[in-house]
């Protein structure tokens, strides 16, 4: 095995920086008992201010694009698609809290701009206009999630590699499920217009 593979431990481990438990602590808060208690930049948001959000945002975005960068620095594109996931992995599963993590948007996304930037500039355009006209932040968030693969294929990406990223946007989807739930229900909190 390619001695470079083993980058993906350490883009795990860099997956599980607590962002936003971080952030909310520099307040004296805990946002995992706050609003819906997912550790992530919406939920840091909508309790905490805007300010605090795009902070997550921007920590949880870091993690996906360090993560990749560091598997591409072996010269292996593989390997970085590979830390990639490993840092969503990590940021969804954290063994740090008993495998109890936010739900990867951002650090995908952050993969994403090293992987595939046209495609990644194309899904955040998707999103901006999904979450305008559904004021829905998880539609707009599993909308993407799915995208990631399409994009890809669409860019050029190999089989392999679009097959990785359709399991990144499984593993997203996969966490939304509760926020599909209440929008079949008609439940889900929308994103409140700016004051």
């Amino acid at each position: 095995m390619e001695l470079g593979w083993v980058l993906v431990i350490p883009a795990y481990v860099l997956g599980t920086f607590p962002t936003a438990i971080l952030v909310g602590q520099s307040k004296g808060r805990d946002v995992t008992r706050e609003g819906s208690g997912n550790p992530g930049a919406t939920n840091t948001m909508r309790t905490m201010g805007r300010r605090a959000g795009v902070a997550v945002l921007a920590g949880d975005l870091g993690k996906g694009v360090l993560a990749a960068l560091l598997g591409l620095a072996t010269g292996q594109r593989g390997i970085g698609v590979a830390c990639g996931l490993a840092a969503v992995l990590g940021h969804v599963a954290p063994v740090t809290r008993r495998f109890r993590g936010g739900k990867g948007v951002a650090t995908a996304a952050g993969m994403a701009i090293v992987l595939v930037p046209l495609a990644a500039a194309g899904l955040a355009l998707l999103w901006i206009v999904v979450a305008l006209l559904t004021r829905t932040a998880s539609l707009a968030s599993v909308v993407i999630a799915l995208g990631l693969p399409v994009g890809a294929g669409a860019v050029g990406r190999p089989a392999g590699e679009v097959l990785a990223f359709a399991a990144c946007g499984l593993l997203v989807v996969a966490r939304h499920r509760e926020n599909l739930h209440r929008l079949v229900q008609g439940e889900e909190r929308r994103i409140e217009p700016r004051r």
